[in-house]
């Protein structure tokens, strides 16, 4: 095997999100269910016999360049440092996912290529390994791992499926980014930051799971920009209930089947997709055949 072309790196929302305190070294204990959607990047990966990791960005649809040191070429190091592989290879990464968004585009990608270059190397590692690995690099890239719909708490590596039928198979979203992006160091380093949310029950979230408690980062981001406010109102305007995903900036709401969104309102470059739910990470199913 010389490639893997056309790996999907999808996208998740936060339908919750409670920050449930803070650890001695400073990380925040979470509790969120995370939920993928259709909203995808798209990786190749291509073998190097050289050793070396390369990196080129196919789409500047988002109007920003990659960093040249990115989470998939530092995913592609990490795996070669902790198995001492020789082999190398060049990414090639189509990016749509947008930044600074709360959407996880950076983790998924990051593990994609964890994924895809196990097999590309034949390495055959179990997923263990790679969650270790992965949670080096960002505390969301064990769930892109796992690749279904899960409760995710403490720092994001203790993951747990949802029970079957809990969530719809078939939901729709729709999401607005607006242009400017939030940090996340930002977010979790603001006084204003609530830290002592109750722990919630998987029970009474699956009693009503697309309105169930909320997001505390949300107050915060409101705070630090004046775009996310403005986004949620476009979105309630509609007669949905938004709210922010993740550290933002992005927002969401569910959404029925067939929702004509209004897109007159929607400031020039800002995005807005209809987003579906997806029950398995696509590359789970494509790896398995």
């Amino acid at each position: 095997m010389t490639e893997l072309l056309n790996l999907p790196a999808p996208a998740k929302l936060n339908l919750f999100l409670h920050n449930t305190g803070r650890r001695a070294d400073g990380y925040h204990l979470i509790e969120s269910v995370f939920q993928l959607v259709d909203w995808q990047d798209t990786i190749d990966l291509i073998l190097r016999a050289d050793g070396q990791i390369s990196r080129e960005d196919v789409s500047d649809s988002l109007g920003t360049p990659l960093p040249q040191d990115d989470l998939c070429t530092r995913a592609a190091r990490a795996l070669q440092q902790a198995t001492g592989c020789t082999h190398g290879a060049h990414i090639r990464l189509e990016k749509r996912i947008p930044a600074q968004a709360g959407m996880g585009g950076g983790s998924s990608d990051a593990a994609t290529c964890l994924l895809g270059l196990n097999r590309l190397w034949n390495l055959n590692l179990p997923h263990t390994t790679l969650e270790k690995i992965g949670l080096k690099l960002g505390a969301d890239v064990p769930f892109f791992l796992r690749g279904r719909n899960a409760w995710v708490s403490g720092i994001g590596e203790q993951i747990e499926p949802l029970p079957k039928g809990v969530l719809k198979a078939d939901q729709h979203f729709i999401v607005i980014k607006p242009e400017n992006g939030l940090p996340t160091p930002a977010i979790f380093g603001h006084p204003a930051l609530k830290r002592d949310t109750p722990h919630a029950i998987i029970l009474v979230f699956a009693e009503n799971p697309y309105n169930f408690g909320c997001n505390d980062l949300q107050t915060v981001g409101e705070l630090i920009e004046p775009q996310v406010p403005q986004a949620l109102a476009l979105l309630e305007k509609q007669g949905l209930k938004p709210r922010m995903t993740g550290s933002g900036s992005a927002v969401y709401a569910p959404c029925p089947v067939g929702f004509q969104p209004d897109t007159s309102a929607i400031p020039a470059n800002w995005q807005q997709r209809i987003c579906k739910s997806l029950d398995v990470h696509p590359l789970i199913e494509l790896l398995a055949n």
